[in-house]
């Protein structure tokens, strides 16, 4: 607490010394991440009436590469590196992200400053408006499902081997044109984040929640996280309120659960994360990207501490590695990997790929 007060005081130092403080908002330039950077701007604003907030948005890596599947990118930060740059350049004081988005181990000297309460983690199905069907299991064989998670794909594949899958990227708004406009892209149904819909005010799309046992949630889905420099305890201080606690301990405990797998957006790796009293309850998954091959294991633990919980994640991982998981793991990534050197292959005798000002591999 201390730290705090010492904090505001070198807030209102400042402000006497230079006029008033202007706080700087990095973003992303997408809708839905202006959407949520507009929660902690409003926040800022009704809490300290005495700063300015203005906000840098612009389009990071995984903005810019739209065709390539994201699971075939080498590259785990390609939506928060370009904003990290100008947190740690001082050309902004904080990032709104999406926590799903950032990677488990961040730069030496930045750190999540608040997770703010979270909306509905789970994935949703939205189905075409003329089809009649409610739900995966009433899709009929050959359905052209769109999505551009390798979670979800294993886990559909396990359970619904008869649905085409189909990588699908955008933003939500571009996804929900593209599933309208069937003659053009052919999808029948598509999964995308609860929360995105719902934060967008797309309710009324949704056909059908999807939880377990079919379908577990990304690490960190439906949380948003402040960014921030270390040892800034003045922006610290501004931005303690927006800590949500309950949801900090289970994101945390979900991220050292894939800071352990080594897990990004090429390993299919589910999570569910509850509070039941003071326990915090954890289903994971571990799925090979056919879903042929599954590891999964719920374990419960009192946890009291966002340290606790961090403990608690990577003895959830400890226990997936027990039940087997890690051929699984080495298999999607050996994958992986042969088809990004493909990709370079097939780049090399002149085919339509080439690597971009940002190092990924983009099919052109």
């Amino acid at each position: 607490m201390l730290s705090y007060i010492i904090a505001y005081l070198t807030h209102k130092i400042m402000e006497h010394l230079h006029g008033r403080r202007t706080i700087v908002i990095g973003t992303r330039e997408s809708v839905l991440a202006l959407a949520q950077t507009h929660i902690v701007h409003q926040y800022l604003l009704d809490n300290f009436p005495d700063i300015d907030v203005k906000l840098h948005s612009l389009s990071t890596s995984g903005d810019k590469n739209q065709i390539q599947p994201l699971h075939e990118m080498a590259r785990k930060a390609l939506w928060t590196e370009e904003l990290e740059d100008l947190l740690l350049e001082g050309k902004v004081d904080l990032i709104v992200h999406s926590l799903k988005d950032m990677p488990t181990t961040l730069p030496a000297t930045c750190q999540i400053g608040a997770i703010l309460e979270r909306e509905d983690p789970r994935d949703a199905l939205v189905v075409r408006p003329d089809l009649p069907y409610r739900s995966l299991g009433e899709l009929p064989a050959g359905s052209v499902v769109g999505t551009s998670s390798v979670r979800r794909m294993a886990q559909i594949s396990r359970l619904y081997p008869s649905l085409v899958l189909k990588d699908m990227r955008g933003n939500v708004p571009r996804r929900l044109e593209k599933l309208k406009n069937n003659a053009e892209f052919g999808f029948d149904a598509l999964i995308l984040a609860a929360a995105g819909l719902h934060r967008l005010n797309f309710h009324d799309q949704i056909t059908a929640y999807l939880e377990s046992p079919e379908m577990l949630h990304a690490v960190g889905q439906g949380a948003i996280a402040v960014e921030t420099r270390e040892n800034d305890p003045e922006i610290a201080a501004l931005i303690k309120g927006l800590n949500h606690g309950e949801t900090a301990k289970a994101c945390m405990a979900e991220r050292a659960l894939l800071r352990k797998l080594e897990g990004g957006c090429s390993v299919p790796i589910g999570v569910e994360t509850s509070f039941v009293g003071e326990e915090l309850k954890m289903k994971a998954v571990v799925l090979s990207v056919d879903g042929t091959q599954i590891v999964e294991t719920e374990v419960s633990q009192r946890t009291e501490t966002e340290a606790a919980a961090d403990e608690f994640g990577r003895e959830v991982a400890d226990k997936l590695v027990e039940l087997g998981c890690q051929p699984i793991l080495v298999e999607v990534e050996k994958k992986r990997a042969e088809k990004a050197a493909a990709d370079i292959k097939r780049n090399e005798e002149g085919a339509a790929i080439a690597i971009n000002d940002d190092g990924d591999i983009v099919i052109v």
